[in-house]
């Protein structure tokens, strides 16, 4: 069955996009504008380029833990005391945790109940609220992605729906321009494995093959090319949203799926998750798995090894299970 597959409706990409939001948001005003914020960038310059009018509120965010849905409740409900109307529109900046939260709000503050109801396909029935990414980290693909992966009380899964796709997204490459390069290179590698999971899965079709293969060499140039820097950051940019398209036409594969269950137990963030697990999976995905640690050996990453050895068996019996 071939999906009727939900777009965003519109891009802004380009050095210094970021001064546009003033004017995209013009003809959205009828209530306050809710930003969704990082709370790493408190008293930054990007802070000081965010312009608050009226009653437009900023929610600063904590992306230390992967988001979930006890958490979304807590900010939603946040919002909702904060007026009775909701606002015209949610804007998500930060990396792919900030982004999933401002998408699961801007869900949440159209349907009832908790957001762990939703966890799951097509549950959601109400449209959600306005809502605009602009990404500081390349690589999750949640710009460009139909979910937002939270964790629950019981399971690790996305709200999956057509009304969680941005309705607007703006990639300006100089928002990534000073990550960690730990963080840079965790996160840039959920891309590389979105890619790999999708070119050599069982759902693909010359949809998810065209953006993944394209996105794929992307990654090669990021990773083990000899590019700029500022160069990287505008093709892990654009990586980040074709893997995004490749897996949404597609599936994940062997590596998200383990991958959910090491961030559930362990707390752990998704991308440098995936890179522990992907690191192991040499039966799979052998070629790409040696250059995958090519590309952690010319980027100076020192992938931490026995993350599960004082691991419980009831540690290890969830980690199944999710």
């Amino acid at each position: 069955m071939y999906k009727n597959f939900k777009l965003v409706d519109k891009i802004v990409f380009g050095r210094g996009s970021f001064a546009q939001l003033d004017s995209i948001l013009e003809n959205l005003r009828s209530s306050y504008i809710l930003y969704v914020v990082d709370d790493v960038f408190k008293n930054s310059e990007l802070e000081s380029k965010i312009n608050l009018i009226n009653n437009d509120k900023l929610l600063w965010i904590s992306s230390i833990d992967e988001p979930t849905t006890k958490y979304v409740d807590e900010l939603t409900e946040i919002v909702k005391n904060y007026s009775k109307e909701n606002p015209s529109a949610v804007i998500g900046i930060g990396g792919g945790t900030t982004m999933d939260l401002a998408k699961a709000i801007s869900l949440m503050l159209t349907n009832e109940g908790s957001s762990a109801d939703y966890q799951g396909w097509d549950l959601i029935k109400n449209p959600a609220v306005y809502h605009i990414a602009i990404p500081t980290l390349s690589g999750t693909g949640s710009e460009v992605s139909r979910t937002t992966v939270l964790t629950g009380p019981i399971k690790k899964l996305g709200l999956n729906s057509d009304y969680t796709v941005f309705n607007q997204i703006i990639l300006d490459p100089d928002l990534i321009a000073n990550v960690p390069n730990d963080q840079w290179f965790y996160t840039g590698m959920d891309c590389y494995v979105h890619n790999v999971e999708a070119l050599t899965g069982t759902y693909i079709n010359e949809f998810a093959r065209s953006f993944g293969e394209k996105s794929l060499d992307l990654c090669r140039d990021v990773f083990l090319g000899d590019f700029p820097k500022p160069i990287k950051d505008e093709k892990l940019m654009m990586a980040s949203f074709m893997g995004g398209m490749s897996i949404a036409y597609s599936q994940v594969g062997v590596c998200h799926a383990l991958s959910y269950g090491i961030s559930y137990v362990l707390k752990t963030h998704h991308g440098f998750s995936n890179c522990i697990v992907f690191n192991q999976l040499d039966e799979y995905y052998n070629e790409y798995v040696n250059e995958f640690r090519l590309m952690m050996k010319m980027n100076n990453i020192d992938l931490p090894k026995n993350i599960t050895k004082d691991c419980t068996d009831e540690q290890f019996q969830k980690m199944i299970d999710v």
